[in-house]
């Protein structure tokens, strides 16, 4: 068995080789692909595959993933021309006759209507029209997406959002990580699509009352126009273009965008999500070492 992982030098991608390992797959049917290989040399140490590509050159997609069983597309974050490279990495596991490939989408992508969405959809079109079996795992936002920024947030004493009163079920990237091992490891997951989430789904106000409660110090949810929090966004060195699209995004939590019910990731995982409580007390241990 051959298990590609893509982007495996970003944080999901390391955590499903790190997770892979843990699980016992053997080190040398694990290969670990991306731009920047020296981020993973440890990996390479310890038995994996390691191949340096570039996603926009055919071939050399081509050749990361001769002899691949099972391939993990992780999507990439280039607006714009992912769909492209998504569409170089699809043919590339068709030519290796791969058996599936599990892409991480995102969450309510059947339905969604924001800018995020749209790269999304058409990779599942993609994958659709390709004629390899495969999975998808619509993930939610991450926990991260909100404790990389608790140092600004208890600076400022705010988050600042456009998202109202909207709840969204962000979850851990390892608990993803988990959820993707899962589908790469077990059988019966092919034309299947995962919604997942966390089990107790919560508000930027909530989030702000859980920091708050854990650091001792206030905390409060600032809402804002989507175009004024696009501004604060760009103000603070966020690509214009990214900033427009994450503001919107915000905005639509308000109406249920990046909520699920599901409970696909907790059976996927076969435990309990990772909670809110916990994140946030995860990334304040980490900022004060403790």
């Amino acid at each position: 068995m051959s298990l590609v992982i893509t982007g495996a030098t970003g944080h999901l991608g390391r955590s499903v080789v790190e997770q892979l390992l843990e699980a016992g797959v053997p080190a040398d049917e694990i290969v670990a692909t991306g731009r920047a290989t020296e981020k993973i040399k440890d990996l390479a140490e310890r038995g994996v595959q390691v191949r340096a590509v570039d996603y926009g050159d055919p071939a050399a997609v081509r050749a990361a993933l001769a002899g691949a069983d099972r391939v993990l597309l992780v999507s990439l974050i280039e607006p714009g021309v992912r769909v492209t490279l998504h569409g170089n990495l699809i043919a590339a596991a068709r030519a290796a006759g791969a058996g599936l490939i599990a892409y991480t989408s995102i969450v309510n992508a059947g339905t969604a209507t924001v800018s995020l969405a749209a790269d999304h959809q058409a990779t599942e079109q993609l994958l659709h029209d390709s004629g390899v079996p495969y999975v998808l795992l619509r993930n939610s936002w991450y926990y991260e997406n909100y404790t990389d920024q608790l140092p600004a947030f208890l600076a400022q004493g705010a988050i600042p959002g456009s998202a109202g009163s909207g709840q969204l079920s962000a979850a851990s990237r390892a608990d993803y990580a988990a959820a993707a091992v899962r589908v790469l490891t077990t059988d019966g997951h092919a034309g299947r699509a995962y919604e997942l989430g966390s089990d107790e789904p919560f508000t930027l106000a909530q989030l702000a009352a859980e920091i708050s409660a854990q650091s001792g110090k206030t905390v409060r949810y600032v809402d804002l126009p989507e175009a004024e929090f696009a501004s604060a966004l760009a103000a603070h060195g966020v690509p214009q273009v990214m900033a427009d699209i994450l503001a919107e995004t915000n905005t639509a939590v308000a109406h249920g965008a990046l909520h699920t019910d599901s409970g696909d990731l907790s059976r996927l995982i076969g435990r309990p999500a990772t909670t809110l409580s916990a994140a946030v007390g995860a990334g304040l241990r980490v900022l004060t070492g403790a």
